[in-house]
C-alpha cells in the first residue's frame, strides 16, 4: 500500500494517481496520521460494493488472511470460503506443477 500525505497530494497529484493506476491501495495521511484509503474505481466496486471489493482485493494480494477477510465482512470462516468461491477466488494458492516436479525428482 502506498502512503501519500495531503501536502504531497496537493503538490504532486501523480504520486496519488500512479499507484491507483497500478491497482494499489493508497493510504492518505494528514500530519502523519491516517485520514483515508483510496482505491481504483472499477466494475468490481459497482458489483460488490466498496468494502467487499477492498477485502477481496486485499485477500487476493495476500495482504490479509482468510480469518481477517471473514472478520472484516462479519462472516464465519465457512461463509468467507463460500464468498470466495462465489467470486471464483481460490482459498489457497497451490502449484500442482511444483508437486509433480518434486515427485519426479524423488523418482530419480
Amino acid at each position: 500500500m502506498q502512503t501519500v500525505g495531503i501536502r504531497d497530494l496537493q503538490q504532486n497529484p501523480a504520486s496519488f494517481t500512479r499507484p491507483l493506476e497500478r491497482d494499489e491501495f493508497v493510504l492518505i495521511t494528514k500530519h502523519g496520521k491516517p485520514l483515508g484509503v483510496a482505491v481504483k474505481f472499477d466494475d468490481e466496486i459497482l458489483r460488490h460494493g466498496v468494502m467487499e471489493s477492498l477485502v477481496l482485493k486485499a485477500f487476493q494480494r495476500g495482504d490479509i488472511s482468510l480469518g481477517q477477510l471473514a472478520r472484516s465482512l462479519g462472516f464465519s470462516r465457512k461463509e468467507a470460503m463460500d464468498f470466495l468461491a462465489l467470486h471464483e477466488v481460490p482459498v489457497t494458492e497451490y502449484d500442482f506443477a511444483e508437486d509433480i516436479a518434486s515427485l519426479e525428482r524423488l523418482r530419480g
